[in-house]
């Protein structure tokens, strides 16, 4: 009898690892495809901006940041997203906050606003609480960072937090520099 719950607590152990081991650390180069176009048109469901359309962003660089307030390793991930927004901005570089909820009270618009007003973010955010977004990206995870190049190709994504100064957050800025000096 102990030999099946000792058996029973290491497969339940490792399958509460599944999750984590399916999710790539780090850069992941994607084959260019076209960036799926924003899933959300009407304006309720944009914040800081009217809805946005990747082909008016044609030209630019768009890093996409895929969030939800309740995740702790997004918003640590704000203050080094807003270095990076002022760094590249002058050269070309547009952010998208992407706002996909993970649970029932971050569908709320009010209660996203909220936070967005919180962590002072002033780029476009699109609430995807159909998960359309997310699902059009194949995206896994939060947070998750997509970059876009300039002829709207999705080129990388970069999953997990990211704070200035360390390597995943060197390996998205020198990605970000290489396409913007890409020409386009």
């Amino acid at each position: 009898m102990r030999t099946h719950a000792v058996v029973f607590l290491l497969i339940s152990a490792l399958l509460g690892l599944l999750p984590a081991l399916l999710v790539p650390a780090g850069a992941e180069q994607l084959r260019p495809r076209s960036a799926p176009p924003f899933t959300q048109t009407a304006e309720h469901a944009w914040l800081n901006a009217p809805p946005q359309r990747l082909a008016d962003l044609r030209g630019h660089v768009v890093l996409l940041d895929v969030w939800t307030f309740g995740c702790w390793n997004c918003y640590r991930s704000f203050p080094w997203l807003e270095q990076v927004e002022q760094r590249f901005a002058p050269q070309g570089l547009r952010v998208i906050g992407i706002h996909s909820p993970e649970l029932a009270h971050e569908r709320k618009r009010d209660a996203v606003a909220a936070k967005v007003r919180e962590f002072g973010l002033e780029h476009p955010v699109m609430l995807d609480n159909d998960f359309r977004y997310w699902d059009a990206l194949g995206n896994r995870a939060w947070p998750a960072f997509y970059l876009i190049d300039k002829q709207g190709r999705l080129r990388q994504r970069f999953y997990g937090e990211t704070h200035a100064g360390e390597p995943q957050a060197e390996r998205i800025e020198a990605a970000i520099a290489a396409l913007l000096a890409e020409s386009g």
